[in-house]
């Protein structure tokens, strides 16, 4: 009986152990399908939202891009672009290359609360670097392409190098932009990208200076919050702008108004690069140890924010912040005209009205416009 009675505990032992262990797996494959459900989700939500776009989609001259879309070409890089969306953002290989982005919120705050510079490249600035044309307001230029280089390879303690959220999920982003982001992220340009990124590098979230129109929750309180966020970089400083010289960063409207004092460098509409080492000098000239410096001069405020970062200077590449801002007060979730300020995003935005604002004038220091 006692034999029996071991034998039998043996058994119930095993059969218990056998039961534990079948449970446990049970539950990892609960998890599994679990996640499965989601990430099919995901898909689906993916796959709907293109079939909208394309029902939505004429073949008319595109806002961001402007190259002309066909229902068949979207389609085709839409679905190019799916297995990055669908894989993103846990399936990093050779094949599927996600650069880690920290988000706007972490970019935001180690800029305002460890006085980091950032200098942001977007597809003008990977364009240049690969001998492509992009944008109208700046022009390949050799030099300038090398430079970019150099800077997107700093490791400076003070500089933060932004790049695009556009590798992966697009969940978070409005239809038209996620169209436009398709549109562009081809697999010959993610292989492009991918030469000038480091797998094992932290990088920043270029998209900081967009709070709004790029996202699906522009119609809440969160580009309120956002904005707020922003505005606490500039809280109580002394800027200078060192901006296109029909950007007019602030004029019109109150995103500035919380600086302690502002004044500006005007470079040229189009082409700043061309009077690069003039703008850089007066920007040293005119600096004082704890100045600000806010740029948005395209391709050429990620070069002067290297430059001004190594020479001992907080400057933040701010790009669209202000015409962003503009498109926020007109509530309507998308790109509008600002009949006062250069829009290189809008059919027309280089026709810009004249203004007389003697506080603008009086805050320009120099101009090379």
């Amino acid at each position: 009986m006692e034999n029996q009675i071991k034998e039998l505990t043996i058994l119930l032992t095993k059969c218990w152990e056998e039961v534990a262990s079948l449970k446990e797996q049970n539950q990892q494959h609960e998890l599994q399908i679990t996640a499965m459900k989601q990430t099919f989700q995901l898909f689906s939500n993916s796959i709907n939202e293109i079939i909208h776009a394309l029902n939505q989609l004429e073949a008319t001259e595109s806002e961001h891009y402007q190259i002309a879309l066909s229902r068949s070409e979207y389609l085709n890089n839409a679905i190019a672009n799916l297995k990055y969306e669908f894989f993103a953002p846990n399936f990093n290989t050779t094949d599927f290359f996600y650069p880690h982005i920290e988000d706007s919120f972490i970019t935001i705050d180690k800029i305002i609360k460890e006085r980091k510079s950032i200098a942001r490249f977007g597809d003008g600035e990977f364009g240049i670097m690969m001998n492509v044309n992009r944008q109208k307001f700046q022009k390949y230029n050799a030099h300038l392409s090398v430079r970019l280089q150099e800077v997107i390879h700093c490791e400076h303690p003070n500089l933060l190098i932004g790049i695009a959220n556009n590798y992966g999920d697009l969940q978070q982003y409005t239809e038209q932009a996620a169209r436009g982001i398709r549109m562009y992220m081809t697999d010959e340009v993610r292989r492009a990208h991918q030469m000038f990124l480091d797998s094992t590098r932290t990088y920043y979230d270029a998209y900081m200076s967009r709070p709004y129109v790029l996202y699906k929750d522009n119609q809440t309180d969160a580009p309120q919050k956002r904005f707020e966020h922003l505005q606490q970089i500039w809280q109580d400083r002394d800027i200078i702008f060192i901006e296109g010289a029909l950007s007019r960063l602030g004029v019109g409207n109150n995103l500035f108004d919380n600086a302690r004092s502002i004044k500006r460098i005007l470079a040229p509409a189009t082409d700043s690069f061309d009077k690069y080492n003039d703008i850089l000098e007066a920007a040293l000239q005119y600096a004082s140890y704890d100045t600000l410096f806010l740029l948005a001069v395209g391709p050429t405020a990620t070069v002067l924010a290297h430059d001004l970062c190594l020479n001992g200077y907080q400057a933040v590449d701010i790009g669209h912040v202000d015409i962003e801002y503009e498109w926020f007060l007109q509530g309507n979730g998308n790109r509008c005209p600002v009949k006062t300020k250069y829009n290189n995003e809008f059919v027309g935005g280089d026709i810009v009205d004249s203004i007389d604002d003697p506080t603008y004038t009086a805050q320009i220091l120099c101009s090379f416009a």
